[in-house]
């Protein structure tokens, strides 16, 4: 088994090197996607890095001076050939150089409208659709046209390991290198073991799409394929709206009642302020196991403590506890019910009838059966059968007898 080599990755940091791309971009049909964004270091996510791979039956030479090290030259330049793709990063967070000198930090950075609209009318090959495209909809306004998850192609040709490095392995016989998941992508500059990580999530995604559409063809699902890339395309359109009731209910809330959860809706609230204050993850803050155990200590009559607040954030951080406490009891949070209502007999007939269909089916077609139909959208579903339509697709219906 090979590890992947390192590479020579075509950095795009400026508007002439952009339009470069542009150019090659539009000669294509297809072009393989991947985002980097910065969730883990700050309150406000934003997108990092974008990366592309093209179709190309050449090594080129990279656009510009902004290519980084190759290393193993020999290794990377054959694998590449034969791979027959071309790589870019795109960093929207790049300073334009003639706005450096006397500009505010991050005045100027790369304009990427010309890439959103040269996008728009390509098909898309992302690993797990939703997250990228919802980051490219809120950071350049893009909605993909064309989409070709590969996530989704792998499962409907029955893979149960389905993450790009087993994909990659299974297919290519290669080992992706690990090591930058966590890595802050908006510091500048980024080291070369980064980009290599970046480059390694669209590097492999046109020729391994090229072999799950063959093999999917073969079995003539292809269609499936489409049925479900273009509702994966819907749903990332749609804006996911937090209810401010909810939002506060973490994991463990359930267990606090009245008061308890009084304190714990105002230690949230405390917290996503701070967050937002100084751009940080609201993890940063305080973790969810530590704000349950102070909203439990205040309630209890204690004072908890911790080392790393300053006098400041201490005092606002027992102040919106003590508002809590002081709340009348009509004002407590209401205990949340349990979604729905306790299924009639008939409804769970339904639904055990479907469960034993669905997993019929997949035994059949080879596939997990969670993938055909979870088992709350079956249960929906035995509830209501006029939302099948709307939580599955017609390939999933059909496999249903809906």
């Amino acid at each position: 088994m090979r590890t992947r080599a390192s590479t020579t990755t075509e950095v795009i940091a400026n508007a002439a090197q952009l339009a470069e791309l542009l150019l090659q971009i539009e000669s294509h049909d297809r072009v393989a996607i991947d985002t980097e964004a910065d969730s883990l270091h700050s309150y406000t996510e934003k997108l990092c890095l974008l990366q592309l791979s093209l179709p190309s039956r050449d090594v080129v030479a990279g656009i510009g001076d902004a290519g980084w090290e190759q290393r193993d030259a020999d290794i990377g330049r054959d694998h590449r050939s034969r791979l027959q793709v071309r790589d870019y990063i795109v960093d929207p967070l790049a300073i334009q150089p003639a706005q450096r000198a006397g500009s505010p930090p991050g005045a100027q950075r790369i304009d990427l409208a010309p890439l959103r609209d040269a996008l728009q009318t390509k098909e898309i090959v992302l690993h797990g659709a939703d997250f990228d495209l919802r980051l490219l909809r809120r950071s350049l306004n893009f909605i993909a046209s064309r989409v070709f998850d590969t996530v989704i192609a792998a499962r409907l040709l029955g893979i149960r390991e389905f993450s790009l490095a087993a994909l990659v392995e299974r297919f290519f016989d290669v080992k992706l290198a690990k090591g930058s998941q966590k890595a802050n992508w908006a510091r500048r500059p980024l080291s070369p073991r980064m980009l290599e990580y970046a480059t390694n999530d669209t590097h492999y995604l046109l020729p391994l799409a090229e072999r799950l559409e063959t093999k999917l063809q073969e079995r003539d699902r292809l269609e499936w394929l489409g049925q479900s890339c273009r509702r994966a395309v819907e749903q990332a359109a749609v804006s996911r709206v937090r209810d401010e009731d909810e939002t506060w209910r973490i994991r463990g809330s359930g267990s606090l009642k009245g008061r308890a959860a009084a304190v714990l809706r105002a230690l949230w609230q405390w917290r996503e302020s701070e967050a937002a204050a100084v751009d940080r993850p609201s993890f940063h803050i305080l973790q969810n196991h530590e704000l349950l155990g102070a909203a439990e200590s205040f309630a209890l009559g204690s004072v908890p403590d911790y080392r790393h607040f300053s006098s400041r954030r201490r005092r606002a951080f027992c102040d919106a506890a003590q508002s809590a406490l002081k709340l009348a009891e009509e004002d407590w949070p209401v205990s949340r019910r349990r979604f729905g209502t306790r299924p009639s007999v008939e409804m769970a007939r339904r639904s055990e009838e479907l469960r034993l269909r669905r997993d019929r089916v997949a035994r059949e077609l080879e596939l997990e059966p969670t993938f055909i139909a979870p088992r709350a959208m079956l249960e929906a579903i035995a509830a209501d059968h006029t939302r099948a339509s709307n939580l599955l697709v017609p390939w999933q219906q059909a496999a249903l007898g809906l």
